[in-house]
């Protein structure tokens, strides 16, 4: 154990000793990692703030089951035993509200200010209808089985139409999942610019290096020991940029929380973004620095076997 401990010390002085001969060019290579990584950090940032503002949301979706206009009475009133078991084959909990014709035609005229107009009609023109307010919706990403249980309710027999109330669930759900597909493709896209960022700084180091690496297998020393500087240059090259990009990402917070301060009052609200929590911070920095250690990896295995 000691031995390792030494070996992986030894290593690690080497790649600092090595970045001390060039600061300037692993500085400027840190700048540019970091900034190909700032952009999925805010990202990811900006979606961990709206997830739980999205979760919080008032999700109570309604579906609205009218019926054909010639429906009798008792067959209408009959019906909610049928939506009942729609509902429980599906697991969900509801509150079922029967509109007869007549309550439905008062409404209108009390909030339409359309009285005389449908007075003039001579007959009833509204069909009864059941107001289904659905319960047990958590989240957003829930209401997807909305669909499902208003497509049931449209086979039922004497239903004319079914009309769901709250498609803005569905819309939102559906937005956050295309803003996680775009994170995820740009966050792929950026990571093999870190990598190929990485490649050439750790070929740049391993061309200036190529007496003493010589000079090293004469000696004795194992390709294991030889790589090992270079896969902390990797690592550490990486775990800089990522440090510096969520950096930045959180000094861009205080700006853009200002600007957002003035959208938001508008709604009533104190919508701030947060920086990201502890856990998230370190699974990012870890990414970061696997990334480099990944480049670093390729770049020795291919330019250090044409010395072999």
């Amino acid at each position: 154990m000691n031995t390792w401990l030494r070996q992986h010390g030894f290593a690690m002085k080497a790649a600092l000793g090595n970045l001390r001969k060039a600061p300037g060019s692993f500085l400027f290579n840190v700048i540019v990692v970091a900034i190909a990584l700032a952009l999925p950090f805010a990202g990811m940032t900006v979606l961990e703030n709206v997830r739980p503002l999205a979760d919080q949301l008032a999700v109570e979706p309604e579906i609205s089951v009218f019926l054909a206009q010639l429906t009798p009475h008792d067959d209408a009133v009959a019906l909610a035993s049928s939506i009942r078991s729609a509902l429980g084959s599906n697991k969900q909990t509801a509150k079922i509200i029967f509109v007869s014709r007549e309550k439905a035609l008062e409404a209108l005229k009390s909030k339409s200010g359309l009285s005389d107009v449908l007075t003039t009609l001579g007959s009833n023109p509204l069909p009864d209808s059941y107001i289904v307010k659905l319960g047990g919706f958590q989240t957003v990403g829930d209401a997807s089985r909305i669909d499902a249980i208003a497509q049931q309710l449209q086979d039922l027999p004497g239903v004319e139409n079914v009309q769901v109330d709250s498609a803005w669930v569905k819309r939102l759900a559906a937005l956050l999942a295309v803003l996680r597909m775009a994170l995820l493709i740009l966050a792929a896209t950026l990571g093999v610019v870190v990598i190929a960022v990485v490649f050439n700084t750790v070929r740049l180091q391993v061309m200036t290096q190529t007496d003493e690496i010589a000079v090293s297998k004469l000696i004795g020393a194992t390709d294991s020991f030889i790589h090992r500087p270079f896969y902390y240059t990797g690592a550490l090259l990486g775990f800089l940029a990522g440090a510096l990009a969520l950096g930045a990402v959180a000094l861009a917070l205080r700006p853009l929380n200002g600007a957002l301060a003035e959208f938001a009052r508008l709604y009533a609200s104190e919508f701030q973004l947060a920086p990201l929590g502890p856990l998230s911070t370190v699974l990012l920095l870890a990414i970061a620095s696997g990334l480099g250690l990944l480049g670093a990896v390729l770049s020795v295995r291919r330019h250090l076997a044409r010395l072999n």
